[in-house]
């Protein structure tokens, strides 16, 4: 029929939605979030209304009357239709946090906020940044060492909270006297932390949403840079801090996932079966599950799923031993916490020899103890050293601790004589400016180097010295 108006679907959906919604009861019980510091709270409500979610609604808190926005309700047949249960919402709160949960049930919903609320609510809040300057220059007046965050001026005026972060305790009382008296209402000092003036004052992040804190994160937890390398991210602090200063929130949002991940895989250096026979771990991959293994009998390592590997157990461990043909010395792949001999160490070498000091260099407290009985036999007299050998058998006698640098060997290992006698002198050189280091030999030994004035040290004098005089002349 032409002229005829016919109602859209959509008109009526909303027309059964609105006699839904005359048939329900008034709720019982609202969850609501107010404040700058994003609180939740479950409140009784014995009003006639029946509000939806996202009404703005006047409640009485521990801190006063203010305004509070609904979330949902916990009756079953109240409000819109995505009221949930208590227990639901009990189980959220402790999934979140538990204890931590700014969650509280203390309070009353007054009423539905009305548009004489809401106007006086902005007006407050345009006295906000006034108020704000005036207790910056009263705390720069009095030298406190804080920072002021943000004033928050609840409904009424009956309470101005003042938000702050500082190092150290504050003694604000004073302060507090002198807001008072020039805003002549009651004043609370809230202090926050860092995360929580990133949660006050924070708008957007790196990765262009609303920062976590201020959105939706309730409870934040401290983060490690631990979380940081297990998900292989960049270690450069500026690019995974926040807002905040401190490390991302969202380095723990995954440490749940990393850990369930990480276990499964083997450890670094054990022994695992693989389908082409057994191997080694080398390293894995968290997230693509992925082990790199040096397979026995192949050269070159090869990356298998970590299903189809096998961690060996000690029995299959003796039967399929680690091979020791992996270096080019001849020796096996070393255990975690060992270390590669040296040559001459454990390989069938001859043993090292003791390292000899060259002219001029101190001893050592190893040296001085491998020297042995040669060096005690050079400190029992310096007349013995001009008459015979350095051992006490004559001139042809070998120096015990010759030097590398003047005696030279033959092709067979042997000494040539020519070499040793014209060493023979020299040694009893350096033996003398070693007896001078060390402070001398004995009764009538003296401070090393000469000096003129005592010592009480490890160089100083024996039971004979002075600690005044100089030792033997230098040659």
């Amino acid at each position: 029929m032409p002229g005829s108006i016919v109602p859209l679907p959509v008109m009526l959906e909303d027309e059964q939605d609105r006699k839904a919604y005359e048939q329900l009861e008034a709720p019982k019980a609202i969850v609501v979030r107010y404040g700058y510091m994003k609180m939740i709270a479950e409140l009784p409500y014995d009003g006639d209304a029946k509000p939806g979610c996202g009404s703005k609604l006047v409640i009485r808190s521990p801190r006063g009357n203010e305004l509070a926005t609904m979330l949902t309700t916990t009756c079953p047949n109240a409000g819109c239709g995505n009221a949930v249960s208590r227990k639901q919402m009990l189980q959220y709160v402790e999934n979140s946090g538990g204890k931590d949960y700014p969650f509280t049930t203390q309070g009353k919903i007054l009423r539905v906020a009305t548009v004489d609320d809401l106007n006086e609510q902005a007006r407050l809040d345009a006295k906000a940044p006034e108020t704000r300057r005036i207790a910056q220059r009263m705390i720069r007046e009095m030298d406190l060492p804080m920072k002021l965050v943000e004033v928050e001026q609840l409904l009424g005026g009956e309470r101005i909270i003042f938000h702050y972060t500082a190092e150290q305790w504050v003694d604000f009382r004073e302060l507090v006297r002198h807001l008072a008296g020039e805003f002549q209402t009651r004043i609370e000092m809230h202090q926050v932390n860092a995360r929580d003036e990133a949660r006050i004052v924070a708008d957007y992040e790196k990765c262009g949403q609303h920062c976590c804190c201020k959105q939706f994160l309730k409870v934040l937890k401290p983060v490690s840079m631990r979380n940081a390398k297990i998900q292989k991210a960049t270690l450069d602090p500026t690019k995974i801090s926040g807002r905040c200063g401190r490390l991302m929130c969202c380095l723990r949002y995954e440490e749940e996932s990393y850990d369930s991940l990480r276990k499964r895989l083997p450890n670094r250096n054990s022994r695992v079966m693989t389908p082409d026979g057994p191997g080694t771990v080398l390293d894995s991959q968290i997230l693509t599950q992925l082990v790199l293994i040096q397979v026995d009998t192949q050269v070159k390592p090869a990356a298998y799923p970590v299903e189809n590997i096998t961690v060996m157990t000690k029995q299959e461990q003796a039967e399929h031993p680690r091979p020791e043909a992996r270096f080019p010395d001849g020796g096996g792949r070393p255990q975690r916490g060992e270390r590669r001999p040296r040559s001459g160490e454990g390989r069938g070498d001859a043993p090292r020899e003791p390292r000899r000091p060259k002219p001029g260099e101190p001893l050592r407290d190893e040296e001085s103890q491998e020297a042995g009985p040669e060096v005690e036999a050079d400190q029992v007299s310096s007349e013995q050293d001009d008459s015979e050998g350095p051992s006490g058998t004559g001139d042809d006698a070998q120096p015990p601790f010759g030097d590398a640098d003047d005696i030279e060997t033959q092709g067979d290992g042997t000494v040539g004589e020519s070499e040793a006698v014209q060493g023979e002198s020299r040694s009893r050189k350096r033996r003398r400016r070693r007896r001078r280091r060390r402070g001398g030999s004995g009764p009538g030994g003296s401070n090393p180097g000469g000096s003129d004035q005592g010592s009480s040290g490890p160089g100083g004098p024996g039971p004979g010295g002075t600690g005044s005089g100089g030792g033997e002349p230098s040659e």
